[in-house]
């Protein structure tokens, strides 16, 4: 039914809550502004380092905006706090649907600097097809990084399936037409996804290669 399957990066395939949470909080606490709290933090995670810094800190100037970002850049590269993992199986998932014929690609709220490290830290990198990130176009749920992905695929919207575990993805394929599957073991919980538009949410990597078989089966 699908040719093509877009990941979310963050909350997806890599558990980066704590990493992102961490580095966020020690650019406000290098700059002396107010320590997000960490639920209020791990919301914005999915979109794009600008929007993601204006919604959290929203009293601030902007000028103290881009401060702000400058100060996370340095840290998330920098690998001096909580470190990135990757979800158990997430790997396997990804060599299972390249075997089955699928198209992979990447679209998240990182830097490129910053998914490409990721990518090479992991040894994954060479499975995508394509990848976009949040600072080469618009950030989500603006659907233009998934119009970019697609185009380049040559697939169109009805044949691309985005799978992500917060509203920003899911709003992003919504806006895109094409269909989202939302995860749980991410950042937004089940019926968040779901009442923004996901057909459906599972609650480990494993179960979605499942719900893609059960969905290419009824669609027989």
């Amino acid at each position: 039914m699908y040719d093509l399957i877009v990941f979310d990066w963050d909350g997806t395939i890599m558990d980066s809550e704590a990493r992102i949470v961490a580095c966020m909080q020690a650019a406000a606490r290098d700059l002396g502004h107010e320590i997000p709290e960490h639920e209020r933090t791990r919301d914005i995670i999915g979109l794009g380092l600008d929007e993601a810094v204006s919604r959290l800190f929203c009293d601030l100037e902007r000028e103290q905006h881009g401060a702000l970002a400058d100060r996370y850049r340095k840290h998330f590269l920098a690998d001096d706090l909580a470190h990135s993992v990757l979800f158990d199986g997430a790997e396997n998932l990804l060599n299972t649907l390249v075997e089955q014929d699928y198209f992979i690609a990447v679209a998240t709220g990182k830097s490129r600097r910053g998914l490409n490290k990721e990518l090479g830290r992991t040894g994954l990198g060479d499975l995508f097809h394509t990848t976009r990130c949040a600072d080469e176009t618009f950030s989500k749920p603006h659907p233009q990084m998934l119009i970019d992905i697609m185009d380049r695929m040559g697939i169109e919207p009805s044949k691309t399936l985005v799978i992500g575990d917060t509203e920003y993805d899911v709003q992003m394929a919504r806006n895109a037409r094409a269909d989202a599957l939302g995860v749980s073991y991410g950042v937004h919980e089940c019926q968040r996804l779901l009442d923004n538009g996901a057909l459906a949410c599972v609650d480990d990597v494993s179960e979605i290669s499942v719900w893609l078989e059960e969905r290419r089966i009824g669609a027989a």
